[in-house]
């Protein structure tokens, strides 16, 4: 586990993660966040199922504006806990604030709603689908091994002395790599699902990602690194490559450099 990139970064701040039990725990709390959030989706969707979409906006918004506060609310948490502000913020906000983001994203493949007529198109909408999702994945398990778990934990928004570089190809093509992979992701179960409902979701999601980028996450990097990093901004898009950079894309998603 230690060899995974980023993991001796959170062990020296997570003391729970030093143990086998320990780990344990924060696993079990991670997916039955997770799982909590599954089955109200579950229960919501056979019981108002033409309300699904509603629901998904409704959750998606509240996991957004929780993450919000892991952030927001570092120098309360800090003047709290001390050295404990980051393991208790994100246990507090972090953990909860994913499970009920990711758990929106994932129930785009099971949502009901009102099916998109098949025809002559259809092969190709699942092809798409299946490309989409294909191509998700190895941006995610690229960039996760490129940005290091500690980074993917937002571990350098409490210890921002202590971040790390990210030097790879990818960073120079997608300023976010890993949302970029979300979208995708959620873009390629909506056209499988084939209902109109999953496709309006699949379709909103880069305009979510970048309302949080632009009022959270990216608020705090040009806080913290000025103009540099809004310049990084200007120049590098956010999910999808600019036309000339397309072969370096591919490069990245087969080689990893």
């Amino acid at each position: 586990m230690k060899e995974f990139p980023g993991i001796e970064q959170m062990q020296a701040h997570v003391p729970d993660m030093r143990t086998r039990r320990g780990n344990l725990l924060i696993g079990l709390y991670v997916l039955g966040s997770f799982a909590l959030v599954t089955l109200f989706f579950i229960m919501l969707d056979s019981r108002w199922p033409q309300g699904t979409l509603v629901t998904q906006f409704v959750v998606l918004g509240v996991g957004f504006f929780w993450l919000a506060r892991f952030i927001t609310r570092r120098a309360a948490f800090e003047q709290k806990w001390g050295e404990l502000a980051y393991r208790n913020a994100f246990a507090i906000h972090g953990v909860p604030g994913l499970a009920l983001i990711l758990s929106a994203v994932i129930h785009i493949a099971y949502m009901p709603g009102p099916a998109i007529p098949l025809g002559w198109w259809s092969p190709g909408v699942v092809t798409l689908g299946l490309f989409f999702i294909l191509v998700g994945f190895i941006i995610w398990v690229r960039a996760i091994f490129a940005f290091g778990f500690d980074n993917l934990a937002l571990l350098y928004v409490y210890y921002p002395a202590e971040g790390r570089l990210v030097d790879t190809a990818i960073y120079g093509i997608l300023r976010h790599p890993t949302y970029a992979a979300v979208i995708r992701f959620g873009l390629g179960m909506a056209l499988l699902n084939g209902n109109w409902f999953a496709l309006a979701f699949g379709l909103f999601m880069p305009f979510g990602m970048t309302l949080w980028l632009r009022l959270v996450e990216e608020k705090e990097l040009i806080e913290r690194f000025g103009e540099g990093y809004a310049d990084y901004r200007q120049r590098v898009p956010a999910f999808w490559p600019r036309p000339r950079a397309y072969g370096k894309f591919w490069r990245f998603l087969i080689s990893g450099k």
